[in-house]
Order: structure tokens, then C-alpha cells, then sequence
């Protein structure tokens, strides 16, 4: 299949997950449990349908990982979703990409391997950014910052669950476990602390299944389709994307300083993608 087409896939995969930010960011009424359970809840339809219609047993062959695959990724989840009320969407999601940095120092410290100089190079520009970011543009929230930096952290360690559970599950399974304890999780939070949405609300919400849904489907398509080192830094078009639509829609504000943070984090991390990926 042609890079083309690749790039098409992921070009669809970045604006799905970019229209659930600025939709999430629109239910600002909601708490992040109820969103969290809500945007689960609807993935659940497309995954078990897929197992259903494949034969695939939703079970996998190591519960205890995918169990905890799940626990730190609705954490991520629940952090990412609270962390947008009080962020621009656009700072918000650049920030949530320093996972891959927070996944490389957790593989130092668990898996004991080894980072070359070059990569904590890059990993140093990406944190300079969010200097940068915080430091000179005063609008970015501290506590928003703090919530955001958390969801990374926990991000990073999913990388490092993937990586353990490798290819012995099959993927529909692994985001099967993550979407059935996230509806756990983020519905048991969201007693007691439950708005009830009413009419277009209802659509809203339960579009955040079907966005994250497709925009994983389509990124797999796309990775299937070309190398890893073509298509691995495209999945960053998800920040412009989500960048351009707070604009448009909640008349977001971006300082220089804010563009420049954002611009160095993702510039580290393209160059830490393709570094990786040749080496």
C-alpha cells in the first residue's frame, strides 16, 4: 500500500482524535469521570463488535497486564480530559506528547536500558518548551499544567506495558480491556457526581467513543500501510488540527511564547521518532 495512502489514514486518525479534544473540551459542564465513562462506553460497541464478528475471545492470555494496561490508562484518561477545562485544548495535547520522554526514563529506571546522548538532547528541548510554555506565556494554568503532566507520566508508563505485552494480544483485545475498565472506573467516580445531559448533550458524548474509536483504527491502518519512520511523527498533526479548531470554535488565544513551547516540544520528539527509529 502507497505512503499516500498512509498518510491519508493518519491524516483521518489525528482529525478524529482532534474533534474528541474540542468535544470534550465543549462538555466542560461534565465531570472527567462521567466523560471518561461516556467516551468508553461508546468504543465498548465498536470493540465488542469486532471480537464478536472476528471470533476473537475478548479474554487475552495475560489479564494481570492487560488489567493493568487499563487502570493507568483511564488514569491518563481521567487527568488528560481534567487537564483541558483549564488548559487551551491545543497546550493541552502538545503537553500530553511528552509521554514517549516519560516512557524512555521509566525504561531506564524499570527495564534498565540504555538512552543514547542524542535522545536526552532532545528530551532536554522538549522540557525547555514547557519552560517556555509556563514560564513566559502567564495564561497557561499552573494546576492545568500539573494535571496534564500527570496524564504524560502515566501515558509514558501505557508504553511501557504495551512494550511487556508485545504481540500476544491481539489489538482490539488490548483496547477492549482498556474500554471495559474505563467504563468501570469512570462510571463508579461518576456516582454521585452525575449531570444528566440532555438532548444534543446525549450525542456529544457518546461521539467520543466513536471518535477515539476511529481515530485508533485509522492510525493502525496507517501504520500497517507505510514504515514506522514515515508515519510515526505524522500522528503530531493532531496538535495543529486541535490547535486550529480551539481557535475556531472557542476563540483560544496563543501567545508567541505558547506557539514557540508547543513548536519545541514537538519538534524534540519528531526528532526523537526519527532518531529511534534509524538507530
Amino acid at each position: 500500500m502507497s505512503s499516500y495512502q498512509a498518510l491519508k489514514f493518519m491524516l483521518f486518525s489525528t482529525f478524529a482524535f482532534a474533534c474528541m479534544n474540542v468535544t470534550v473540551k465543549y462538555l466542560d459542564g461534565f465531570s472527567a469521570a462521567q466523560i471518561v465513562f461516556l467516551r468508553s462506553v461508546g468504543s465498548l460497541f465498536f470493540t465488542f463488535g469486532f471480537l464478536i464478528k472476528k471470533k476473537i475471545s475478548p479474554f487475552g492470555n495475560n489479564q494481570k497486564l492487560l488489567i493493568l494496561r487499563g487502570l493507568v490508562g483511564v488514569t491518563s484518561m481521567t487527568f488528560f480530559f481534567m487537564s483541558i477545562k483549564y488548559l487551551p485544548v491545543g497546550t493541552a495535547v502538545s503537553l500530553r506528547y511528552l509521554a514517549p520522554i516519560f516512557a524512555a526514563i521509566f525504561a531506564v529506571i524499570l527495564l534498565k536500558e540504555r538512552i543514547e546522548t542524542l535522545r536526552w538532547l532532545f528530551f532536554i528541548l522538549a522540557f525547555a518548551g514547557v519552560i517556555v510554555l509556563k514560564g513566559l506565556d502567564k495564561q497557561v494554568d499552573t494546576y492545568g499544567l500539573l494535571l496534564v503532566l500527570i496524564a504524560s507520566v502515566f501515558s509514558g508508563l501505557v508504553y511501557i506495558i504495551l512494550g511487556k505485552i508485545g504481540n500476544t494480544e491481539h489489538p482490539v483485545v488490548v483496547v477492549n480491556y482498556f474500554m471495559v475498565t474505563a467504563t468501570i472506573v469512570g462510571g463508579i467516580l461518576s456516582i454521585g457526581n452525575w449531570t444528566q445531559p440532555i438532548g444534543f448533550e446525549w450525542v456529544l458524548l457518546l461521539s467520543l467513543g466513536v471518535f477515539g474509536y476511529y481515530g485508533q483504527l485509522y492510525m493502525t491502518k496507517a501504520f500497517q500501510s507505510a514504515s514506522a519512520t514515515q508515519i510515526a511523527p505524522l500522528k503530531y498533526i493532531e496538535v495543529v488540527f486541535t490547535l486550529l479548531l480551539g481557535v475556531a470554535l472557542f476563540n483560544e488565544v496563543y501567545t508567541f511564547w505558547s506557539l514557540l513551547g508547543m513548536t519545541m516540544i514537538i519538534v524534540a520528539l519528531v526528532l526523537n521518532t526519527k532518531y529511534k527509529s534509524t538507530h
